[in-house]
């Protein structure tokens, strides 16, 4: 049965809505309580909700791993759920960011007052995974609700993934765990999100490849984080380019399950049939602005990585896209607004017409009414910052961040004209030593700074939707180094093409392998 507000709750819950009921509040309460009592007859009816079917449903519960199975704090949890007998990923282990529902496994989003919710649906690139023939082995640490430790912030639940070429420096984040799990050669794919980087940052960071796809290429399906919808995006890493695209293969195209897919995705995605084409006449745009602020060796160890795809036949020219450092601006003015309204809408969205996981949602939705505090610095201010905007401005700013995109898009699309690939840094720096934030002041000022400029290269293309996967180039003081290299619109094969071709013109192994 729910519970009857009493007058002053109905008064108090009108006031926080801007609304004064007066005189009238009796009333109000009166025909708010037989609504209520419709909405609890229909939810408690018997009614056939469906859900999305599970594949391979015999599965053991898995395991929190001992610190001495975990030597980089990678796993939050470890499983083992095996596929069909043949297919793409046959004889691949794959692995997910605690983000991603998995069936009969705990889904924690990085918070130690989720780990007790176990999901009973897959998430779309779990099911396709495991029809493709992958093992599915199982989830990361992640820079979540209540975490901060994977790149900015220092102030988390579950500890720090430390980075496997330097455990005192950072991983990046926020898919931390995936990328120490794939460098320390734990698994052969995993699954991260990426709303600013936070797939190609971590991989830029640990030495590993992660690719965010085109928007909508690969269904978020099942996969939350609180950003606006509009920015969020899951995608492989690994540590060659031959699994990133066999496991972007085994899951891209539209599923019917995730609204932002538009029917413009197609219904499968082929990414292996042209991955050895080399790139030869190939033509690649250097973008200037990519280099601003760069560390030194981290442009030189690009500009090195170019030269080699020049030497394989490539076409290399400069070339300008001045949005490139504006475009950032316009997407934190989309985001602050758009993470605060799905914070209230219960963080999958709302409005449109497909399944929405129900015990997920009360999960979460009992986190932010319970235990919203424990969320970390920078999530605090971020909600602020949109809560404060929409009091100011009235949903102008997020509108305005809305219709701009397209001009951002097209500055890309002219570079992109002349070029079949754009390159630069995925990140202008290499990975900084961890230094353990003293309180929330200090892992604010590391939020906002040194995580602002690792971002500089990768949250355009959130924000614009181009395909950008980042590839690791080579080491500087026994870093590693990354170039992102960036496509139109469902080129995702031609941007693993040229890091296909890239990968098999070097020492590859020297370059991602971890020096003892």
């Amino acid at each position: 049965m729910f519970a009857k507000p009493d007058i002053k709750e109905v008064v108090a819950a009108a006031e926080a809505m801007g609304m004064h009921l007066g005189s009238d509040a009796e009333l109000y309460r009166k025909y708010l309580i037989e609504h209520l009592g419709e909405l609890d007859e229909f939810v408690q009816a018997r009614m056939d909700e469906g859900k999305p079917p599970v594949s391979y449903a015999a599965r053991e519960p898995g395991y929190r791993p001992a610190a001495s199975e975990d030597q980089f704090n990678a796993w939050l949890w470890k499983c083992r759920i095996t596929g069909a007998a043949e297919g793409l990923l046959a004889g691949k282990t794959v692995s997910y960011k605690d983000h991603t529902a998995v069936a009969g496994i705990p889904l924690t989003f990085g918070s130690f007052v989720m780990e007790d919710f176990i999901p009973d649906f897959d998430a779309t690139i779990v099911t396709r995974a495991l029809e493709a023939g992958g093992t599915v082995v199982g989830k990361h640490m992640m820079n979540g609700l209540t975490g901060g430790f994977g790149f900015g912030g220092g102030i988390g639940d579950y500890g720090r993934p430390r980075n496997p070429h330097k455990p005192d420096h950072l991983t990046g984040g926020s898919s931390s765990g995936s990328a120490a799990a794939l460098v320390a050669g734990e698994v052969d794919i995993s699954f991260g999100g990426d709303q600013g980087g936070s797939i190609r940052i971590p991989a830029a960071l640990s030495g590993c490849v992660g690719l965010k796809p085109t928007f909508g290429l690969v269904s978020h399906f099942g996969i939350g984080f609180g950003s606006d919808p509009s920015i969020d995006y899951t995608g492989p890493m690994a540590r060659t380019i031959e699994d990133t695209a066999a496991a972007l293969q085994a899951t891209a195209g539209y599923d019917g399950l995730d609204p932002r897919q538009s029917r413009d995705v197609p219904e499968t995605f082929d990414a292996l049939s042209t991955l050895t084409d080399g790139v030869q006449g190939l033509r690649i745009g250097i973008v200037d602005e990519g280099y601003v602020d760069a560390e030194a060796d981290v442009a030189d160890t690009v500009n090195a990585a170019i030269e080699v795809l020049t030497n394989a036949g490539a076409i290399v020219s400069k070339v300008s896209v001045p949005e490139h450092l504006a475009a950032r601006e316009a997407q934190n003015a989309l985001g602050a607004e758009g993470s605060r309204a799905l914070f209230e809408s219960g963080f999958f969205g709302a409005f449109s017409r497909t399944y929405y996981p129900p015990s997920l949602i009360a999960a979460i939705n009992q986190v932010w009414a319970n235990h919203v505090d424990l969320l970390n610095p920078r999530t605090k201010l971020n909600y602020l910052v949109g809560e404060f905007s929409r009091r100011n401005y009235h949903g102008r700013v997020y509108a305005k961040a809305q219709n701009v995109r397209p001009s951002y898009i097209k500055a890309y699309d002219r570079a992109l004209a002349d070029n079949d690939v754009l390159v630069m840094p995925t990140c202008i720096l290499k990975a900084p030593e961890y230094v353990a934030p003293d309180g929330n002041e200090a892992a604010l000022q590391e939020a906002l700074g040194r995580l602002n400029a690792a971002s500089r290269n990768t949250q355009p293309f959130n924000y614009t939707g181009h395909p950008a996967l980042a590839v690791p180039c080579g080491k500087a003081d026994g870093l590693p180094v990354s170039m992102q290299l960036i496509g139109r619109f469902f080129d995702d094969a031609l941007l693993l093409r040229v890091g296909y071709a890239f990968q098999h013109s070097v020492d590859y192994d020297s370059i991602i392998g971890i020096q003892n």
